[in-house]
């Protein structure tokens, strides 16, 4: 299949990377509005042309597929763009800025006859893959608590969010750019939400959005859940996977460190390490090759893929309704 890329800044290497690894995938342009950085980043990853207009990109390469790695306020035109050009669409995280851009973004793609992914790779991290199979595997028995303790320090001093400097000037950070990859990983390990109360509060002031949170939720399964998050107090460089996590069943319990190491506890013997393979290439485990090749196998099946927009939607949904819960104060039913 061949791709081209929207956006040639931070986060688009990574999966530049991942799509040069994959068979028979090939990227065949980039386009971004910086000349320069259109240039560099083709030269980097052996991309054969660079465009800083999208729409003349679109026109001359017909791709079969267009990934947008570009900021949410963009997403909704990119997408529409994309579709026009009846090119299948892989939209970076977060959605959009509101619900109604992302029903648009559906929207136009319907009409023209393609699909919308979401690139949420989060889920797509071998430690929580593997959570899955062992929940699956009954380990653990019936899962009642599911909880995330994040703690970074990227959000402190004068200067935060280097790798992402933007960051400082979204009115909503925490939630909307990095809580939704746990959002997301939640309903993945525990099902779909029922409920949630939030709590926000910005601790730098250099920023102008919110930088800590934190989240009691209910899930249709019957599990009770947490989120206890901040990106001031935390080590800099994260650990991998940025987060400590527990899964509590009426069996057993595992419990992930922030390496992204995982710990059994079955109930009456002394808790041991979980031994898993942890690939070392890529970003995160290899999240980002793991979730491509989901979506490239997807579209030249035509099965479901777990990031299609509308499966991805209610995590979208329960960010937005985390800051509904903040501003009424209240417990918001899903």
């Amino acid at each position: 299949m061949r791709g081209v890329i929207i956006g040639a800044g931070f986060f688009s290497h990574f999966q530049a990377d991942a799509w040069n690894r994959m068979p028979h995938v090939e990227i065949t342009a980039v386009a971004d509005p910086l000349p320069s950085r259109a240039a560099e980043f083709a030269a980097k990853w052996t991309i054969p042309h660079h465009y800083t207009d999208a729409a003349e990109m679109l026109t001359a390469e017909r791709p079969d597929f267009v990934d947008i790695v570009t900021r949410p306020n963009t997403h909704l035109e990119l997408t529409r763009l994309a579709a026009s050009h009846k090119a299948q669409v892989i939209c970076q995280k977060p959605m959009a800025p509101t619900m109604e851009d992302c029903r648009a973004m559906m929207n136009a793609c319907s009409k023209a006859g393609v699909r919308l992914f979401i690139h949420e790779n989060w889920r797509w991290q071998p430690w929580y893959r593997e959570a899955r199979k062992i929940l699956d595997n009954g380990l653990l028995g019936n899962l009642f608590y599911a909880g995330f303790h994040l703690r970074t320090g990227d959000g402190r001093g004068p200067e935060p969010y280097p790798a992402q400097p933007y960051f400082r000037e979204m009115p909503q950070l925490l939630m909307y750019e990095m809580g939704i990859h746990f959002i997301d990983t939640f309903r993945y390990l525990a099902g779909e939400f029922d409920s949630l109360r939030c709590s926000m509060r910005r601790v730098n002031p250099v920023i102008q959005g919110e930088d800590c949170v934190v989240i009691e939720c209910s899930f249709k399964s019957g599990v009770l859940g947490a989120f206890d998050a901040n990106r001031v107090s935390g080590p800099f460089p994260p650990e991998q996977a940025f987060a400590h996590m527990r899964l509590e069943g009426d069996r057993g319990l595992l419990r992930m460190t922030p390496d992204g190491r995982l710990w059994l506890t079955e109930y009456g013997k002394p808790e041991t390490e979980h031994p898993f393979h942890r690939p070392e290439t890529g970003y995160k485990g290899d999240s980002i090759l793991a979730l491509q090749s989901h979506i490239i196998s997807a579209l030249q099946s035509g099965a479901p893929c777990e990031c299609d927009a509308a499966a991805y939607l209610p995590s979208v949904q329960a960010v937005f309704a985390c800051y509904e819960s903040h501003r009424a104060g209240q417990v918001i039913r899903l």
